[in-house]
């Protein structure tokens, strides 16, 4: 990886600082073992990280060369909003009901047809919902983007500037 490369790596898709938007999943995934108060707390560092994303777009859209003021600000508008609704969708808000709701069926099944112990069936919807995280993550991206580029985007329309300066990292 040339200096160049290394100066433009985007921090919050490029590095494990993006596995801070997972924290809801593992969150929710422990629902069945944790305070309440813990899976609240997961949502509000993966809410973090997503805010923390959508400034760091908006900074890098405020460097960008613009033909007027007015045309920098719009820009940086639209970069922080497709941002945010792009992450809160695919990094929160999608994953986070998609994890919990796997879970809650799980437990469901397991204390209707299973002998198991309860602790054993909570560390089991534990297990389970972990497990899924990895495989639900590209789909969710992906159908945000397909979101994405038929609401907002085209709405909007984005122009080079956006699109130069919000990238997903489903293209990983």
């Amino acid at each position: 990886m040339s200096k160049t490369e290394k100066d433009h790596r985007d921090l919050f898709r490029e590095t494990p600082v993006r596995y801070l938007g997972y924290a809801n999943e593992v969150g929710e995934s422990f629902r069945s073992q944790v305070h309440v108060n813990v899976v609240r707390f997961s949502y509000v560092v993966a809410s973090g990280y997503v805010v923390a994303d959508a400034v760091s777009k908006g900074i890098d859209a405020s460097v960008k060369p613009c033909s007027n003021e007015d045309v920098r600000k719009s820009n940086i508008r639209r970069t922080v909003l497709d941002t945010l609704i792009w992450q809160g969708l695919a990094s929160v808000a999608i994953p986070g009901f998609t994890i919990n709701r796997i879970c809650a069926f799980t437990l469901f099944i397991l204390r209707r047809v299973s002998s198991m112990p309860e602790p054993a069936k909570k560390w089991t919807t534990t297990a389970v919902g972990l497990g899924c995280i990895p495989f639900i993550i590209k789909p969710i991206d992906k159908s945000v983007d397909y979101f994405m580029e038929k609401t907002y985007r085209k709405w909007y329309h984005e122009d080079a500037v956006m699109q130069d300066v919000v990238q997903d990292a489903s293209d990983d």
